[in-house]
């Protein structure tokens, strides 16, 4: 599972662990830059009343880069949100150039303001939970998201959730 002294699998992690980092600092370029052309993004929920997986947010690479240009334009809540990553499994192929992860993660949100900002303000409460579900090409270049399906155990999404998770 190494080539040219790397291990793959340890590479698959940086970039997962990377990628909340530049998440949590808003820092969507780079971001971006971790993923191929060709990246895939949903944010998905499963609903037992209805028994079918809910889709949030569906697009592309493209999709996205249009959509955090745009992000300091909406009207959001700026409460920064701090996500939290553990990497439970990797399974690289390296003759196909592959590999894919299973992450489980929560995203914490400080509140700047809140219903009662006096109350509210400076308080962290958990925010989401869920899973990651990520495939990677893997090259030259080195390793780059090409799907990732996150996967919601929380279903309610607060208004001025507009961030890529």
């Amino acid at each position: 599972m190494s080539s040219n002294g790397v291990n793959l699998a340890d590479a698959v992690r940086d970039t997962i662990y990377l990628a909340a980092l530049l998440q949590d600092d808003e820092k969507w370029d780079e971001w971006l830059a971790l993923c191929d052309e060709d990246f895939e993004y949903a944010i998905k929920a499963f609903s037992p009343e209805i028994q079918y997986d809910m889709t949030y947010l569906s697009g592309s690479r493209r999709d996205l880069a249009s959509m955090t240009e745009l992000l300091p334009k909406h009207n959001t809540d700026h409460s920064p949100l701090t996500r939290h990553t553990v990497v439970y499994r990797v399974d690289v192929d390296e003759s196909a150039g592959t590999a894919t992860a299973v992450s489980s993660f929560t995203v914490h949100q400080t509140l700047l303001d809140g219903i009662n900002s006096h109350v509210d303000a400076g308080e962290s409460r958990l925010f989401l939970v869920g899973k990651y579900y990520d495939k990677f090409k893997i090259n030259g270049e080195g390793v780059k998201f090409s799907e990732r399906i996150v996967q919601l155990n929380t279903r309610r999404l607060d208004k001025g959730s507009h961030w890529p998770i």
